[in-house]
């Protein structure tokens, strides 16, 4: 695709859409990561062992894959910029759903209540991953995803210690009380704790309907993406569908793989921490760790990429990274093992930002729906982390982590050699 045809008239204006969209993706971040919080919490609010409290990350992910599809829909409705209005209401809704949960700490409720959140997150991600990916140079899009990552990550660094300072204050200490308190009395030690997540939901409803309205009374751009230069129409004649690409569907099991092992490091990690003897009051903090790691991965990005170093380049550094950090978590222990699990976070920075252009960059009219394919790989954020929380009750939460060895190899994989494939 003609990146400079789509964005001839926005070139010059291009500062507003980013920080438009950079909002967004803060949004993302902060909504995503209060995961981190919500695991433990739930955990001990509504009783559950490893397994049930990783359902967490299921709903939420798993909305990603069922969604997708009906995202382009939305997309080929709304376009782009009023889609990601509608993305944000839906999300509004999925937030409201925790009231009542609250109320009646009915798991099932906030487990409804995430995966609409995550439906919402659906389009919004179908939308502004190719929205930022096209919006400028195919060579130099992984910086700017490095740019929105950024905003990702600091919300995903902040969201957990606001949220875990409000719902886990006192976290440990309740643990031990309710295990000698009688069945009525922990009861109402419990809702009480259930109704904590009640005022932070509701600024984030709040904050979400306003970002909604901001969206779409702004200026940002259409993008055409079913047109195509001459290029794009030589290089994809004769293809009828997605199965053509077939570094389209690599790139597709590479995400699914990847937003599992990045949900991990940074939804597990606390709960981690809390399995190694550390106490939750300082786990809370362990998520920024994470996130820290991939803001110093993004800037890295964003200075390196691609004056001195190809964005697939990046992405093969990371994955190895990955592997080594990955053992490193696994044969230490105590704070040295929980920090190579928030390194895992640098490891994991720069490989979003490169399987988007690497994926996508040159399919035109076929864009819109691989955007909506790769969202659906957005899944494996979803699926991987309930696996590790059957590995933890089965093993332990240590060396559940060798679930994430395989994973970084398939990635490493795609950055060598499984992006050419089927290209001329």
């Amino acid at each position: 695709m003609n990146q400079h045809s789509s964005t001839d008239n926005i070139g010059k204006s291009a500062i507003n859409p980013i920080v438009i969209i950079g909002a967004l993706f803060f949004i993302f971040g902060f909504v995503t990561w209060l995961n981190s919080v919500l695991i433990p919490y739930l955990k001990i609010a509504c009783e559950l062992n490893h397994f049930q409290s990783y359902l967490v990350a299921f709903a939420f992910y798993i909305a990603y894959f069922v969604m997708a599809p009906l995202s382009t829909r939305t997309l080929k409705i709304f376009g782009f910029k009023n889609g990601m209005s509608v993305g944000l209401i839906i999300m509004a809704i999925g937030a409201l759903i925790f009231i009542p949960a609250a109320m009646t700490r009915t798991y099932a409720l906030f487990l409804l209540g995430l995966f609409i959140q995550g439906s919402g997150l659906a389009i919004l991600q179908t939308a502004s991953n190719p929205y930022i990916t096209i919006l400028g140079p195919a060579e130099s899009a992984a910086k700017r995803i490095s740019i929105m990552g950024i905003c990702n990550k600091l919300a995903g660094g902040l969201a957990p210690i606001i949220l875990g300072t409000v719902v886990l204050s006192d976290a440990d200490a309740l643990t031990a009380r309710i295990e000698s308190l009688p069945e009525a009395a922990k009861i109402i030690e419990l809702n009480e704790l259930a109704s904590r997540v009640i005022f932070p939901y509701a600024c984030i409803i709040l904050v979400l309907v306003v970002l909604a309205f901001l969206i779409y009374r702004s200026s940002l751009p259409e993008i055409d993406t079913d047109k195509e230069d001459a290029d794009a129409v030589s290089s994809n004649e004769g293809k009828t569908s997605l199965f053509n690409f077939p570094h389209l569907m690599l790139g597709f099991l590479t995400m699914f793989l990847y937003v599992g092992v990045e949900v991990m490091a940074g939804d597990t990690i606390i709960s981690y921490g809390s399995s190694q003897g550390i106490k939750l009051e300082v786990a809370k903090y362990f998520t920024m760790g994470t996130m820290s790691c991939m803001i110093l991965g993004y800037g890295m990005g964003i200075l390196f990429i691609p004056k001195y170093i190809k964005q697939e380049n990046a992405m093969k550094i990371c994955a190895l990274l990955g592997i080594l950090f990955s053992l490193g978590a696994i044969y230490t222990d105590s704070y040295v093992s929980v920090g190579f699990i928030a390194l895992l976070g640098l490891a994991n920075s720069l490989v979003y930002p490169a399987i988007w252009p690497l994926t996508i960059v040159g399919l035109g009219r076929f864009t819109k729906a691989a955007s909506s394919l790769l969202v659906m790989g957005l899944a494996g954020g979803a699926v991987l982390p309930v696996i590790y929380g059957a590995l933890a009750d089965a093993w332990n939460p240590q060396q559940a982590y060798w679930i994430m060895v395989p994973c970084y190899l398939v990635i490493w994989y795609y950055a060598v050699a499984g992006h050419k494939l089927g290209k001329k």
